[in-house]
């Protein structure tokens, strides 16, 4: 019912939810190897893999990957769900290759690592057409909590890069502000109890900020952009006694002092979107 294509970590983990659940699954991966106790059917080319199944889900490095696997191959009537991350302009243009080729993409992004993938914590953002995706969408379930988003493919990009976009950034700004601490001797275990607090508030701020946002107002009777600033002034400051990286909060710096310059000294620290588009 459902062939997969690439057996990485998250391949794997994918063909283990298909196979627990009952579907009848075909796979194909360079390395045969990886398919090893799987308990799916391996598929000796890509062209047997895509003549076993209308359905072929696609777990690879980026969408150029699709084109070297894919290229050459009959995808006349096939539905290809790319789990692979790339951006959205490159999955439109996927988008408009598989059609040419009498395909239909769906878009997708994992939002979890392959440990996680089909547990309660895995969710999944996909895109494409309403009727493609509706009549697989059971299936792609057992994967994680489904979110389609829409026909646009690039949606389901955007949304994966956007929630990376937060999570890398939040990585390394932890990171930094982590190197500060080692600078005057202090152990990344002694400051770990600070850093979980203050993580889990931070989204305590975001209902407020979209409203923001999405409004374009700005108040900063709290706290304003100048004030915010001044603060992103001092990690520089800091960074740079303490002879660590200053190139991150540097960025945020710079984002603090050009939304002043706009005159949005006075506002939330949400104005500082409007630099940003």
């Amino acid at each position: 019912m459902v062939t997969v294509i690439g057996l990485g970590p998250m391949g794997q983990a994918m063909v283990r939810k298909f196979v627990a659940a009952g579907y009848p699954t075909t796979v194909w991966n360079r390395t045969a190897g990886r398919a090893d106790g799987l308990g799916a059917a391996v598929a000796p080319s890509v062209a047997d893999a895509l003549a076993a199944n209308r359905l072929v889900v696609l777990s690879l490095t980026d969408y150029q990957a699709m084109y070297d696997v894919l290229g050459g191959a009959e995808l006349d009537g096939k539905v290809i769900v790319n789990l692979s991350s790339d951006t959205p302009a490159r999955t439109r243009a996927a988008a408009k290759w598989l059609a040419d080729r009498g395909a239909e993409l769906i878009a997708g992004g994992v939002m979890v690592p392959a440990p996680l993938v089909g547990t309660e914590h895995a969710y999944i953002f996909y895109s494409g057409r309403a009727d493609v995706y509706a009549v697989h969408s059971e299936l792609l379930g057992h994967l994680g909590k489904a979110h389609y988003l829409g026909a646009d493919h690039a949606l389901a990009q955007l949304y994966y890069q956007a929630q990376l976009d937060i999570f890398l950034t939040s990585l390394s700004s932890y990171l930094h502000a982590s190197a500060l601490l080692k600078a005057a001797g202090v152990s990344a275990a002694d400051f770990a109890s600070f850093a979980v607090d203050n993580f889990n508030s931070l989204s305590m701020y975001v209902a407020d900020a979209a409203r923001n946002i999405d409004s374009g107002e700005h108040p900063g009777d709290l706290a304003n952009v100048t004030m915010m600033g001044a603060t992103a002034d001092h990690i520089v400051g800091a960074s740079r006694e303490l002879g660590v990286d200053p190139r991150l909060p540097e960025a945020v710096q710079a984002q603090y002092e050009r939304a002043v310059k706009d005159g949005h000294g006075k506002s939330s620290w949400t104005s500082l979107i409007e630099g940003l588009t």
